[in-house]
């Protein structure tokens, strides 16, 4: 347990927004009752499950296994960059952003054993994979699932509306990858260290990780976070030591941060505003407050006032790059990286890469009215 004490005191993140919860608390108008309903529990369910998958795989050694045969299979630092961003926007599509990061950032991360990788920069660009890859699927991402779910399109007919920004962000996001990584090639290490790997571990960590997929489609995460903590308990717990507590504390954090910034009254009158914005204002909003709340909270936020239409579902989706906020898939992405350095470089690729979607995202939505 002091493992997860040092990570509690040593989280930034965390202590900023519980410092802005206390500030908030005397200004906001609530009932303290309403707070555990602020919070997405389900939200925090699924990602306790897929931390503890994903620490299970990386414990048993599989990930140094399948590491180090993409450093045999891939000569060039530019063609396996490559290879990393379109699996990350391929997964993202169908297992959704999060899932898709906690699989391929721990991979990512063992590269290193085999040779000499910019690691932090390719899970910057994986970050910004998902968010590009999940928004053409109604599945992709918890933003699309409100979206479709609020709406009367059909799965072809949502990813219809969305395939144009899908396709012109991926180019653009294989131009900046092709431009950020260089076609040298891949310096390896004579002797790459790789842990043993433990078939048992690895066997029941996949096994149980069909069987989450499967219980979040069935609405049973709650039943299935038990079994997994259970399987884990039983069998490796050192898994459920492991894995980043504080990370679970931080979701948490956000959206009760969340829920107290819309019940400042001072900022009530501006809400009750947004159903008369025009499309202009709607698309700069909705982007805008991604950037503060993140995507998601600020679906929930606008469905309130306007319908689920395209110029909603294109915003929140380009919300998603920018500043750190934007998407929770970016904080899951640095958080795993372990690199200091990974927070303030992520906004050298991700603030340009906003300025560029917003632009040709709303001249797109004109060329296609």
């Amino acid at each position: 347990m002091p493992i997860v004490l040092r990570s509690l005191m040593r989280d930034r993140i965390l202590h900023l927004l519980l410092l802005l919860g206390v500030i908030m608390v005397p200004l906001a108008n609530f009932h303290w009752s309403q707070l555990p309903g602020a919070v997405d529990w389900h939200t925090i369910m699924t990602l306790t499950g897929l931390l503890m998958l994903t620490k299970g795989l990386e414990n048993s050694g599989y990930f140094d296994v399948l590491g180090a045969r993409l450093i045999q299979r891939f000569q060039h630092e530019r063609a396996l960059a490559l290879f990393m961003v379109c699996a990350a926007a391929l997964l993202s599509t169908f297992l959704t952003n999060d899932v898709a990061l906690f699989i391929l950032v721990p991979l990512t991360l063992t590269l290193r054993k085999f040779s000499r990788l910019p690691i932090s920069r390719l899970i910057i660009f994986e970050a910004l994979a998902v968010n590009a890859g999940s928004l053409l699927t109604p599945v992709g991402n918890p933003q699309n699932i409100l979206l479709w779910s609020h709406g009367a399109l059909s799965v072809p007919a949502f990813i219809a509306q969305m395939a144009p920004l899908a396709a012109f962000l991926m180019l653009t996001l294989m131009a900046l990858t092709w431009w950020s990584f260089p076609a040298r090639s891949i310096q390896k290490h004579e002797q790459g260290e790789s842990q043993p790997w433990h078939k048992p571990l690895f066997l029941i960590s996949v096994l149980l990780y069909i069987v989450f997929i499967v219980a979040l489609e069935l609405k049973m995460t709650g039943w299935a976070l038990l079994l997994v903590a259970a399987c884990f308990l039983i069998m490796a717990r050192s898994v459920l030591i492991s894995i980043d507590w504080s990370l679970l504390l931080v979701f948490v954090a956000m959206f009760i941060d969340v829920f107290l910034l819309m019940h400042l009254p001072w900022l009530q009158p501006h809400f009750a505003a947004i159903g008369q914005l025009g499309e202009g204002g709607l698309y700069l909003l909705a982007i805008g407050l991604s950037q503060v709340i993140s995507n998601v909270p600020a679906t929930i936020l606008l469905l309130q006032k306007v319908p689920p239409s395209d110029v909603l579902a294109w915003a929140v989706n380009i919300g998603g790059f920018g500043l750190l906020p934007g998407s929770l898939a970016n904080l899951i992405a640095l958080r795993m990286a372990q690199d200091a350095r990974v927070w303030w470089r992520f906004h050298l690729f991700s603030l340009p890469m906003l300025a560029w979607s917003m632009l040709g995202g709303w001249l797109l939505l004109h060329l296609m009215r």
